[in-house]
């Protein structure tokens, strides 16, 4: 599997983000490796906090999450996916499928760092990766926060609005990442915040990640994720630990997942389900600090 890697100085100016990278190993599916980075605050020791981001982000969308959970005396963990961020970035679409990213993000959690006791914190691709880390290792977890996101198995339509980015990303000629995220987000951004965004794709050709990640959400009943889903909700419906639907009032692509999450997972019920206004797709963008305490409230058990 040919990669390339982002020069170290594309990340040179991140604002608001502090948190020092770290580097792991795991297996690329290919008979070779592939090196994740993540970033990692708070007391060692504390509960873990997995935040995991999505298309076509990386953690530093996270960063005033992990600010928020840090003061909590929360250990939040933020990796960067495949293909996205500091992590080794597959130069083929090719290389990315559905089933690798729920291996390699499962090699980095478990394998490499063991970490146990986990509230998954999923927003957009980091929730369909992680529900299907939860659902395959409920014995890790404790606790979900849904926050944007969904298992989608190709058995319901994918809203036009979801049709219209996929069908945008597989013409563009160059795909504006930092474009992408201010589109899904409620606020304007800076132009240094939104160079934060582009800054782990020197190159058109870095970009393999988030030109094959929309191709890879199940459309139809016989995608290759499909079945391997089906089971997921299976098992995530027969499960007690608590979880938390924590979505924004503004984002068109994912809202009506938001009342199935809540009718279809036993451990939602009864909990005080946030709603983060003001806020789009990129919640973390436009409403981190809110976002943080929600999740923070929940760990501690004040919702």
């Amino acid at each position: 599997m040919d990669k390339l890697r982002t020069p170290e100085q594309c990340f040179a100016h991140l604002p608001d983000f502090i948190s020092e990278p770290h580097y792991a190993e795991v297996p690329d599916g290919d008979g070779g490796a592939l090196r994740m980075a993540y970033v990692e605050a708070g007391p060692p020791d504390g509960p873990v906090a997995l935040l995991l981001h999505g298309e076509p982000s990386w953690s530093f969308l996270y960063r005033r999450v992990i600010a928020v959970l840090a003061a909590a005396g929360v250990r939040a963990v933020a990796p960067d996916l495949v293909g996205f961020g500091r992590s080794d970035k597959p130069t083929e679409t090719g290389d990315h499928s559905f089933a690798r990213h729920v291996a390699w993000t499962r090699a980095l959690a478990f394998e490499v760092l063991d970490l146990r006791e986990v509230t998954l914190v999923g927003q957009d691709w980091g929730g369909l990766i992680g529900l299907r880390l939860v659902a395959e290792h409920p014995d890790r977890f404790v606790r979900v926060v849904a926050a944007n996101t969904g298992l989608p198995t190709g058995d319901l339509p994918m809203p036009d609005i979801w049709w219209r980015f996929r069908r945008a990303v597989e013409k563009a000629q160059t795909i504006d990442v930092g474009g992408l995220v201010q589109a899904g987000g409620a606020t304007p951004m800076t132009d240094e915040v939104r160079v934060a965004y582009d800054a782990p794709f020197p190159e058109e050709r870095y970009k393999a990640g988030p030109r094959a990640m929309p191709g890879l959400v199940p459309t139809a009943p016989d995608d290759p994720a499909t079945e391997a889903n089906r089971a997921a909700w299976a098992k995530l419906t027969s499960l007690t630990m608590p979880f938390l639907v924590a979505f924004s009032d503004g984002d068109p692509i994912t809202r009506d997942m938001a009342p199935l999450l809540k009718r279809a997972m036993p451990g939602a019920r009864g909990l005080d389900h946030p709603v983060i206004h003001g806020a789009g797709h990129f919640l973390q963008e436009d409403a981190g600090e809110r976002l943080g305490d929600v999740v923070a409230r929940f760990m501690h058990h004040a919702l």
